[in-house]
């Protein structure tokens, strides 16, 4: 991979990286605060990806809760009909105390994620998917998907999908439209793993309000169950399709504003 990023770099005619003094952008002021860059980076990629699909929250928000305005309305009929009634900011309502809950949580998500990577490689010496896939399943699914799409692109065809980062000439990154796209990816393959799973824990959080409640006591006797009842497409992935709709743009803004911030605060 290394010498496929020297080779796109040379090909790109990029011009080799200038040593710079310590203390005036140089490596170590580049060390300072590393932990506290990395925070924002995350935080603000988080919010940037979840202020993305909020107006598809709200409308999930209004339908679970039977709105008076809003129940016989479907998914697309109510995005239209919200900011008819309460203008288009009405589709952003409650927006802003999701931010003051994300940004932390988004946080701390990728800065695990880049920590564990670092962790893995440097204790354990192990490298590549593997420590890719080990840290992603520490941090979430998704992270394991875009990291791999990352790698294996950025190896097979560094001067097509790949340029020098902003702040690191000598550090090859995906060109944004294509960050956009692996982002997606990611979160489609990550959904459709995890969502049988996602239906399990709504169906236990219900608990007694479903009268087949003490069929389903356990993870196992949940799924074993939601299965052999409604089968794979309207049991285990009922809802998917609206999921990807929020989840698809929603990682791919999250993975490609995270790649941009790492460039802006000097990460890489």
């Amino acid at each position: 991979m290394a010498a496929a990023a020297a080779a796109a770099l040379a090909a790109a005619g990029a011009p080799p990286a200038i040593p710079q003094a310590a203390g005036a952008g140089g490596p170590t002021a580049r060390r300072d605060f590393y932990w506290l860059r990395s925070f924002l980076a995350g935080g603000i990629a988080g919010c940037c990806a979840k202020t993305t699909v909020a107006p598809l929250d709200r409308v999930k928000v209004l339908l679970q809760a039977h709105n008076h305005h809003y129940k016989h309305l479907g998914v697309f009929s109510t995005l239209r009909a919200v900011p008819k009634k309460e203008g288009y900011l009405g589709l952003y309502k409650g927006n802003g105390a999701m931010m003051i809950r994300i940004f932390p949580y988004g946080a701390i998500q990728f800065m695990a994620f880049e920590h564990y990577k670092t962790l893995i490689t440097t204790k354990l010496g192990i490298s590549g998917h593997v420590h890719r896939l080990m840290a992603g399943s520490m941090a979430g699914v998704s992270f394991f998907t875009f990291g791999t799409l990352k790698s294996v692109g950025l190896s097979h065809a560094p001067t097509l999908l790949g340029r020098p980062s902003s702040d690191n000439p000598n550090v090859l990154v995906l060109k944004t439209h294509i960050n956009l796209l692996c982002g997606g990816v990611a979160g489609a393959i990550a959904q459709t793993i995890s969502y049988p799973f996602d239906v399990t824990r709504r169906r236990m959080q219900l608990g007694t309000v479903l009268p087949e409640f003490e069929k389903c006591l356990t993870m196992w006797e949940t799924m074993k169950y939601v299965y052999g009842h409604h089968g794979i497409r309207k049991g285990l992935y009922r809802g998917l399709s609206l999921n990807y709709i929020r989840c698809i743009p929603s990682q791919a803004v999250a993975f490609t504003t995270y790649e941009l911030m790492k460039q802006f605060f000097h990460l890489n």
